[in-house]
């Protein structure tokens, strides 16, 4: 059915993202409403989209990207680029209710490599964090609409690299429905909380750089997020073959992060990341 098609080009859209820091908020866990009739499975994809140079730029960079996604006994992994998210709870079959628990490891390179704004480069790179956490959910079938699946997850991290050594919490709501027998769509909401070393770690500037001193003090909410995601069959088979997709993301930075000089001089706080591609599925 076309939910499996769906999820796997949702992991494909998110590797784009994921080579730019994994500034998209994470949909982990097996897609909504597939029937878990526990085989293994394995789908791999590939896309190009546009995402920031670092989060809250206004420069924006093509981003190559691909996916590795599947089920070996039981428990279901999704690879997107730097991250790796897992759910090892097997529903019952035929279930109206979704559970997702699962370790998750995410790599987040933002700003250790070159960056195009001259102000923002001058203020040196970032050590790249290694974040372990895991992420819970649950999703009911049914809801709003008969087709319908409206899903509730949330994401905890914390940095064990030394790079902002803080946490990062990523709650997400998403409604996911087919449009027709081979078409699907799903709208997700989103945000971001992060401690306060991350704020001081990618946010903070310090005196004598070319853009204002600024202490974010502390951390907070950094930003919340809307996608449209849309999938279409394009081999007749739902479950394997050829599937396409495209993928629009805005993110709006908030309160303190968007007053930030890197942001409010050198960039926007508002963001947008796009993306298509093609998955198939086995």
């Amino acid at each position: 059915m076309v939910y499996y098609r769906s999820a796997l080009a949702l992991a494909a859209v998110f590797l784009v993202a994921g080579a730019a820091s994994a500034q998209v908020p994470a949909v982990p866990g097996p897609p909504p409403g597939m029937r878990d009739d526990g085989m293994d499975r394995l789908t791999v994809g590939f896309g190009l989209g546009i995402a920031p140079d670092y989060e809250g730029s206004d420069d924006y960079k093509l981003q190559p990207g691909g996916i590795f996604q599947g089920r070996v006994a039981g428990i279901d992994f999704q690879m997107r680029g730097l991250n790796l998210y897992t759910d090892v709870i097997r529903d019952a079959p035929g279930s109206r209710t979704r559970l997702v628990f699962g370790p998750v490891v995410q790599i987040r390179p933002e700003r250790s490599g070159s960056v195009r704004d001259p102000r923002v480069a001058a203020l040196g790179t970032r050590k790249t964090a290694v974040e372990l956490g895991a992420t819970a959910g649950i999703g009911f079938r049914g809801a709003v609409i008969p087709p319908a699946s409206l899903n509730l997850d949330v994401t905890v991290l914390h940095d064990v690299a030394g790079a902002h050594r803080s946490l990062v919490v990523t709650p997400s709501l998403s409604l996911s429905s087919p449009v027709s027998r081979r078409s699907f769509a799903r709208i997700g909401l989103s945000a971001d909380h992060v401690g306060r070393g991350y704020a001081a770690s990618y946010f903070a500037v310090a005196p004598g750089t070319i853009l204002p001193a600024y202490d974010p003090a502390g951390g907070g909410w950094k930003s919340a997020g809307v996608s449209l995601l849309y999938t279409h069959d394009l081999g007749g088979d739902a479950r394997k073959g050829l599937g396409g997709f495209v993928l629009i993301n805005g993110k709006r930075m908030l309160g303190r992060f968007a007053d930030s000089p890197i942001v409010r001089d050198a960039g926007n706080a508002s963001q947008v990341f796009a993306v298509t591609g093609l998955s198939y599925a086995f």
